[in-house]
C-alpha cells in the first residue's frame, strides 16, 4: 500500500486501530453516559497524541515527506470532520436522542462511515492508478464544493435521503427504548428510532466523504496514509462532539476556513493534473511545464493557517456580539 513502509507495520497499524475502535465501542455500549468535560478532553488529547506518535513513526520509517503527508491529510480530515459535527447536532435534535445515548449513536455511526469510506478509498485509489485525468475531476469537484461551502445554504434539519426512504418502509416506533434497536409494543415487534439515527449519521458522513476523500488524495496518493488519516480523524470525533458542545454555534467563520482549504487543494489537484497531463485534446497530450507542484509542507501550512484564522475570527466575533448584547 505504501512503497517505503514495511507491510508488517501497515498490517499491525490497521489491526491496532480497529481494536481501539472496538474497545471504544464496547466501553460506550456497556456504560452509556454523558461524558464530562474532563473525560472528553482526556480522550481527544489521547487521540491527538496518538496521531502525532504515528506521524513520528512514519517519519523514522519513510522520511519527512510522508510524515508531512499524514499530518496534512489528518488535519484536513479533522477540520472537515468538524463540519460533520454541525450535522450530527441537527440529527440528534431532530430525533430527540436522549443525551445519555448520544455517545453510542455517534460511535456506531462513525464505524459505519469508516467502513463506507474504506470502500470509497479503494475505489479512488484504483481510479487514480488507471486514470490520471481523474485529478481534473477531483479538482473541479473540490472547487465547486468550496464555493457551495462558503456561499451555499446553511445545513438544514433534513435527515439523510436514505434514512428518510428507510423510515417509510420499516415499522418504526415513535419512542426510544433505551439504546435498543428493536422493541415490542402490543405484542408486535418494531424498530426503534435508534436504527434510523444510526443509518442517517453513517450515510450522511458518506456524503461528506465525497468532499474529504478527493481532498486528501490531493495531498497524498498512498491509500494507507489516506485510510489511517481518516481513521484518526473519526476516532476523536465522538469526544470532540461533547467537548465543543455549544462552541460549535460560535464558530461562525469556520465554514470559510474549510472552503478555503477545499479551494486550495482543488487548485493544487488541477495544477498537478496539468503538470502530468496525458489527455490528447489538452496541450497535445503533453504536460504544462509551467504548472507548479505544491509541496506537502506548503499544504500543511495553508491548512493550519486557514483553520487558525477562521477559528480566531469566529471567537473574536462571538465575544464582540456578546459584548454588544450586554451593552444593549
Amino acid at each position: 500500500m505504501h512503497p517505503l513502509l514495511p507491510l508488517p507495520f501497515e498490517i499491525i497499524s490497521c489491526v491496532v486501530l480497529v481494536l481501539i475502535l472496538v474497545a471504544d465501542l464496547l466501553i460506550v455500549t456497556k456504560r452509556p453516559h454523558i461524558p464530562s468535560m474532563k473525560e472528553a478532553t482526556a480522550w481527544v488529547s489521547f487521540y491527538v497524541v496518538l496521531a502525532l506518535i504515528f506521524a513520528v513513526t512514519i517519519y523514522f520509517l519513510a522520511g519527512h515527506e510522508f510524515a508531512g503527508q499524514f499530518l496534512a491529510g489528518w488535519l484536513t480530515e479533522y477540520s472537515l470532520s468538524i463540519d460533520n459535527l454541525f450535522v450530527f447536532v441537527i440529527i440528534m435534535a431532530k430525533f430527540s436522542v436522549p443525551r445519555k445515548y448520544q455517545q453510542e449513536v455517534l460511535m456506531v455511526g462513525i464505524i459505519i462511515a469508516l467502513i463506507l469510506r474504506g470502500i470509497f478509498i479503494l475505489a479512488g485509489a484504483a481510479l487514480i492508478e488507471n486514470f490520471s485525468f481523474i485529478f481534473y475531476l477531483f479538482g473541479a469537484w473540490l472547487l465547486y464544493t468550496a464555493w457551495k461551502q462558503a456561499f451555499g445554504k446553511e445545513h438544514d434539519d433534513n435527515e439523510s435521503p436514505f434514512g428518510g426512504w428507510l423510515k417509510k418502509r420499516l415499522k418504526v416506533a415513535d419512542d426510544f427504548d433505551g439504546n435498543k434497536l428493536r422493541t415490542t409494543i402490543g405484542g408486535q415487534r418494531f424498530w426503534t428510532p435508534m436504527i434510523i439515527v444510526f443509518i442517517s449519521i453513517g450515510t450522511t458522513d458518506l456524503l461528506f466523504a465525497l468532499d474529504s476523500i478527493p481532498a486528501i488524495f490531493g495531498i497524498t496518493q498512498s491509500p494507507f496514509i489516506v485510510f489511517t488519516a481518516n481513521v484518526f480523524a473519526l476516532m476523536g470525533l465522538r469526544q470532540l462532539y461533547f467537548l465543543l458542545g455549544g462552541l460549535l454555534e460560535k464558530l461562525e467563520y469556520l465554514k470559510y476556513g474549510i472552503a478555503f482549504i477545499l479551494a486550495f487543494i482543488g487548485v493544487k489537484l488541477v495544477l498537478h493534473a496539468m503538470h502530468t497531463n496525458e489527455l490528447p485534446f489538452i496541450n497535445g497530450g503533453e504536460g504544462f511545464s509551467w504548472a507548479p507542484e505544491i509541496n506537502t509542507w506548503v499544504s500543511l501550512g495553508v491548512i493550519l493557517g486557514a483553520m487558525a484564522v477562521s477559528t480566531v475570527a469566529s471567537l473574536v466575533k462571538s465575544r464582540s456580539d456578546a459584548a454588544k448584547e450586554i451593552a444593549s
